[in-house]
């Protein structure tokens, strides 16, 4: 497949970037650089723009009164919003309408390329940049450890453009599916919605998706790729067994019509495939231990999420229906997990009621803010 996206790199932007792309082995960043920036800035001002000025026509007597603290929260989470529903659309066509992405083989899969593949990780890298100016414009806000996620994330998604499991790009990315019920999760917080039967329903929601995209799919597709960086270590060369790559021929009729010219039809789809990396060796050790590294921890803590989720979801409506009537009459009692620590809050008079609970740390599951929210 080629890059879908509609507007070409620019000449100039392709020349200022090759260097730095050459210097990191990013073969194909060039190609995508236009991309990549695109939906950063675009990112950068739904944050700046669009989001204060839609917020406060949506929600007048709400938005305006928040801190400022809580106010940059609300506008991150609308960026993470749209980025979550936007690039996994674009990563399931993608998966859907690439027919060589759906052949590769192992060989392919670790060091393949195609447009639609680089196009999504150009889109997730372009987050993961905005993310990290973020992170770093509002350090005391969101803390090292949340620039530091930041940075990994970078990192590991740039890897693609070596291009290095590219084919993974669109397959890692749809870890983003539950990321929306986590951010309306977060808005009916901020809109005194606290334990009401809209947010029972979508954290349900929440609670399901998370467990599909990120413990099923997610572990399945860890296995996989697992699998093919162990194949990839352990090879000298890819193309000496290039006989998988060939159609198999029939042996009552070993010379049949036609399979000359298949043979030479799926060499020059694979010689598409592999341009960047036309005779490939061994994969570095540090490349693999990296990324396999990282995904060892994101599934680790994937897990550890899921369970705190279900902790965290109990303890809310539960709490809420016993303490309804003090919440009527002298305020309300708020359980919130930040970064995996219990803490609980008092807003005694019912007027200062908000939606800030302490400059916007959050409510319910407002811990996976600094976590979920960023990377599948």
């Amino acid at each position: 497949m080629h890059d879908p996206f509609p507007i070409p790199p620019p000449s100039l932007l392709v020349r200022t970037i090759t260097p730095f792309a050459e210097c990191f082995s990013l073969s194909t960043l060039p190609i995508h650089i236009h991309e990549l920036l695109f939906v950063a800035l675009s990112y950068h001002f739904i944050c700046a723009y669009v989001s204060p000025v839609l917020s406060c026509r949506l929600f007048p007597t709400i938005y305006p009164h928040l801190s400022h603290r809580t106010r940059l929260n609300w506008d991150v989470h609308v960026v993470s919003l749209v980025q979550s529903i936007f690039v996994c659309a674009a990563a399931l066509w993608v998966m859907y309408a690439d027919e060589e992405r759906k052949a590769m083989d192992w060989k392919e899969r670790v060091w393949g390329y195609t447009g639609g593949g680089g196009m999504i990780q150009a889109f997730a890298a372009g987050y993961f940049l905005w993310d990290l100016q973020i992170c770093l414009r509002y350090m005391s806000v969101f803390g090292v450890g949340l620039l530091m996620h930041a940075v990994a994330a970078l990192v590991v998604f740039s890897f693609g453009f070596r291009p290095f499991v590219n084919f993974y790009g669109p397959t890692f990315i749809l870890y983003e599916l539950s990321s929306p019920f986590l951010n309306f999760h977060w808005f009916f917080d901020k809109l005194q919605m606290t334990g009401s039967r809209a947010q029972w329903y979508n954290g349900i929601l929440l609670l399901l998706s998370f467990f599909c995209c990120r413990l099923l799919w997610g572990t399945y597709q860890s296995i996989r790729v697992y699998q093919d960086c162990w194949a990839a270590l352990h090879v000298e060369n890819a193309n000496s067994s290039s006989s998988s790559l060939l159609p198999t021929l029939n042996i009552t009729n070993p010379n049949p019509i036609g399979v000359p010219e298949l043979q030479e039809e799926h060499s020059l789809a694979t010689a598409g495939l592999m341009r960047f990396n036309p005779n490939p060796t061994n994969i570095p050790t540090w490349l693999a231990l990296t990324y396999l590294g990282s995904n060892v921890v994101l599934n680790t803590l994937n897990f550890y999420w899921f369970l705190k989720m279900i902790e965290t979801v109990k303890k809310r409506f539960r709490s809420s229906m016993e303490k309804k009537n003090e919440v009527e009459d002298e305020g309300m009692v708020v359980d919130a997990v930040v970064e995996g620590v219990e803490l609980d809050w008092r807003v005694v008079e019912k007027q200062d009621m908000d939606g800030e609970v302490r400059e916007g740390k959050g409510t319910g599951m407002d811990w996976a803010d600094g976590e979920v929210r960023r990377r599948g």
